[in-house]
């Protein structure tokens, strides 16, 4: 079983693990990207510009407490995503670290779902291959006076921690020595405790204005067995604890979120800072966290807890129900890898605010991606016998049929017998037909796809009235003609001799409103009655030999595959994946059973021609700021974004009144504005800021470590002069000192340099980033980049 084969899996070195499989971390990237460029790109770009890391590594953390869905979806196609742009690698880690609510069920069918999607995990890990490590992290935390046992309740605690106005109170157990610390921790983990009696908390800040700060969980008891270390743990960390760990651990470079874990981020941030240079853990680099829009639809719920409701509550057959939003439901249904691929790398974009995706929107991808892979047969739904009464007994004509229409470049034929005894949709015709209905009626005449005109002469009925066969005359000269006059329209059908039976199924979306969740009432109300209905009918023999995960477009119906559960070579079984982009009104439809018209996608807005002033509705004091700031060396933007922040503007001033620069507005709006928002500005005072930018003015710092330095400012209060000095930070620009090291790095990597001559340009980034490394992020990247285009300009293959 997967989950006891990677017990036991040890931290290991990335880089070392990329060379025994024979990739490479930094490897050039392939030309298509998966992900189109968005706001982590650009920040994957300027780090591997500047050398933070030697490539990227990215992760998909998954708790397997359930089955995935289509908003997991979106996380691996950028996670795996961006590791394949990149030449990096992604870990399929399974964040297994609530014993009560796993099960190895899930660890298989995430597994399942991942490679579904046409992904394979660089390494499969788990939380708990880790376990022993936390705890000694959180020893560690101990020791250093970081972590405190505490033993108030919960309802206690929550008490404690103060509200959005007033600071929390520090528990009566915050100042327990060490060693008592240390003793009821390694109680806590031999199981003496019952749960809730004890927790693990950090030691922070109980008056900071974000809650997550005020000495949060990282471990709490749970007696219970896991389902991979059985009895061997009586405590578990949090996520808060576990996260940021086991990112450390797995050399994880950009840390992906969804928006709700934005607050995290200050723990995430103050644990890895913390165990820096500890615990086995190196100086540098250490991961970031980085957050994006979660995924939304319409007409759909992705909570966990209200898919559970849905499968407990019979309301679906199960969680690979065709109608649920999960993978296995999708795979199920007959939706392609491929389209939901599409779909997320191309339709649907990476964002910083959450929104709510129109169904419509994946439903067009999923025709689109079965127009060009579905050949056209043809299906009767709900059978009406017709008897063409001018051929003979037992006959039977072969017809050469065309999978393809003419707008798919692709060719194949199949054989469709054509006879005496037919089967055409109950729906195509009328006794009495209707205004404007334009198919079978008495009298009439109708096409019959790729075949005869025939024309209705008789309607046979049963003792209820109800029609039960149709006689009808073939006109034999119009096979392949233009229609004679008359002609209502154009029918399918299946000939009798040869016609296999099946079952079809009919899915509709599940819920009958945009967003389920919202108004009065339970979700469940807005359940679209019969998302499923159940027809019996025939189709054309070709499909017998076919294999068995063929899509086929049902002409006039929509398009379909085989149930790969229920569906058996003598009694075969369709799900209907999807339905044709346009359904006619009921009086024109070939096929009323359908309950809802497929809505037409919806054109995106026009692009903007003129850009949006970003001071258009500043009026009085806050304008006089805006055209100030522009004086001063602002932007646009950031003058609206100063002026609009009274306090920020006023650091602003200073800031250029101690030491003026073009580039101070940049750092306030960004970087400053981010320490406010965080709560750690309180030491940062303008004459600093403008120290600091003015060594990256000059050279003496790169922009990346002129970050890395306001950082610690911010933390500690010392100057940018005094931690440039006492890390050695500066810069290195100069020629002569550069050029050693472009030379080594160069000597290094002769293929590459060979692939960089032959036209794969983007190699050069992977030169700066070994520059980078090679000089602990202090070689000037400008510098660097000239030194290298210089070299590679060169005709030697080691310069």
């Amino acid at each position: 079983m997967l989950g006891s084969s990677m017990a036991g899996a040890a931290p290991h070195d990335l880089e070392a693990d990329a060379e025994i499989r024979g990739d490479t971390l930094g490897k050039e990237a392939p030309k298509k990207r998966l992900v189109a460029e968005n706001f982590i790109t650009e920040i994957i770009d300027r780090d591997l510009e500047e050398g933070r890391y030697p490539g990227v590594v990215t992760r998909f953390p998954p708790e397997p407490n359930g089955y995935l869905h289509i908003g997991h979806a979106k996380s691996i196609c950028l996670n795996f995503g961006l590791a394949h742009d990149y030449g990096g690698l992604c870990t399929l880690r399974f964040d297994d670290t609530n014993p009560e609510t796993e099960d190895p069920e899930f660890v298989e069918s995430i597994v399942a779902d991942v490679r579904w999607l046409g992904f394979e995990p660089a390494q499969v890990r788990f939380a708990s291959d880790y376990f022993d490590r936390f705890y000694a992290c959180a020893v560690q935390l101990v020791k250093d006076g970081l972590a405190y046992v505490d033993s108030v309740s919960e309802d206690e605690m929550r008490e404690l921690r103060g509200t959005t106005t007033q600071p929390g109170r520090p528990s009566p157990y915050r100042d327990r020595s060490v060693a008592e610390n240390l003793d009821l921790l390694e109680r806590m983990r031999a199981g003496e405790f019952a749960n809730g009696a004890h927790v693990l908390r950090a030691k922070i800040d109980l008056a900071h204005p974000n809650f997550k700060l005020r000495d949060p969980v990282l471990y709490r008891i749970v007696n219970a067995p896991h389902y991979r270390t059985g009895d061997a743990w009586h405590i578990y960390p949090m996520y808060d604890f576990a996260h940021p760990l086991e990112d450390f651990i797995e050399g994880v470079t950009h840390s992906l979120c969804t928006l709700e874990f934005e607050n995290n981020r200050a723990v995430y941030d103050w644990l890895l800072e913390a165990l820096r240079g500890k615990v086995g853990f190196p100086a540098a680099p250490r991961p970031y966290q980085y957050e994006f829009a979660r995924f939304n639809m319409t007409y759909t719920v992705l909570s966990k807890r209200k898919l559970i409701g849905l499968v407990k509550g019979g309301h679906v057959r199960g969680w690979d129900d065709p109608r649920m939003p999960t993978l296995s439901g999708f795979r199920r249904r007959g939706v392609t890898p491929e389209a939901i691929r599409t779909f997320f790398t191309e339709r649907i974009g990476v964002a910083k605010t959450n929104s709510r995706a129109d169904i419509g929107l994946l439903e067009a991808t999923i025709r689109d991606d079965l127009n060009y892979r579905a050949p056209r047969v043809m299906a009767v739904l709900d059978p009406l016998k017709v008897v063409v009464t001018n051929l003979p007994e037992g006959h039977t004509e072969p017809l050469s049929v065309p999978y393809w229409p003419h707008d798919v470049p692709k060719e194949g034929a199949r054989t469709v017998p054509f006879g005496r005894e037919l089967y055409i949709e109950r729906s195509d015709f009328q006794e009495h037909p209707e205004r404007g209905f334009r198919r079978l009626s008495p009298g009439a005449k109708v096409r019959l796809r790729h075949a005869y005109v025939i024309r209705c002469d008789e309607v046979i009925k049963d003792d209820e009235g109800a029609v039960t066969e149709l006689r009808c005359t073939y006109e034999p000269d119009s096979f392949g003609k233009a229609p004679s006059e008359g002609v209502k329209g154009v029918i399918h059908w299946v000939a009798a001799a040869g016609a296999v039976p099946a079952e079809f199924r009919l899915y509709e979306r599940l819920f009958s409103v945009p967003n389920p969740e919202e108004g009065e009432g339970s979700y469940v109300q807005h359940l679209t009655p019969d998302s499923l209905v159940v027809k019996r009918g025939v189709v054309e023999p070709s499909v017998r030999d076919d294999p068995a995960d063929t899509r086929y477009q049902f002409e006039r119906q929509g398009y379909f595959w085989r149930d790969p559960v229920d569906s058996r070579p003598d009694a075969l079984v369709f799900n209907r994946i999807i339905g044709l982009s346009v359904t006619p009104s009921p009086r024109a439809s070939a096929r009323p059973e359908a309950r809802y018209k497929a809505e037409a996608t919806a054109k995106p807005a026009p692009l903007q021609t003129e850009p949006q002033d970003p001071a258009a509705r500043l009026s009085g004091a806050a304008r006089e700021a805006f055209e100030r700031y522009l004086t001063l060396g602002a932007n646009r933007e950031e003058a609206a974004a100063l002026a609009k922040d009274a306090a920020l503007g006023a650091f602003f001033e200073a800031a250029q009144r101690a030491q003026p620069s073009p580039q101070l507005a940049s750092w306030v709006v960004s970087e400053v504005a981010r320490l406010v928002k965080e709560g750690s500005a309180a030491r940062l005072t303008p004459g600093a800021l403008a120290e600091l930018v003015a060594f990256v003015d000059d050279g003496t710092l790169s922009a990346r470590l002129g970050k890395e330095v306001l950082a610690e400012m911010a933390a500690t209060g010392q100057s940018a002069a005094q931690l440039v000095e006492q890390r050695g930070l500066k810069q290195v620009s100069s020629a002569e000192a550069l050029r050693p090291i472009v030379e080594a790095v160069l000597a290094e990597h002769p293929d590459k340099i060979g692939a960089y001559r032959g036209g794969k340009v983007g190699l050069l980034g992977f030169f700066v980033g070994q520059v980078m490394r090679k000089t602990g992020g202090k070689a000037n990247p400008q510098q660097a980049q000239a030194l290298l285009k210089e070299a590679l300009a060169g005709g030697a293959q080691n310069p």
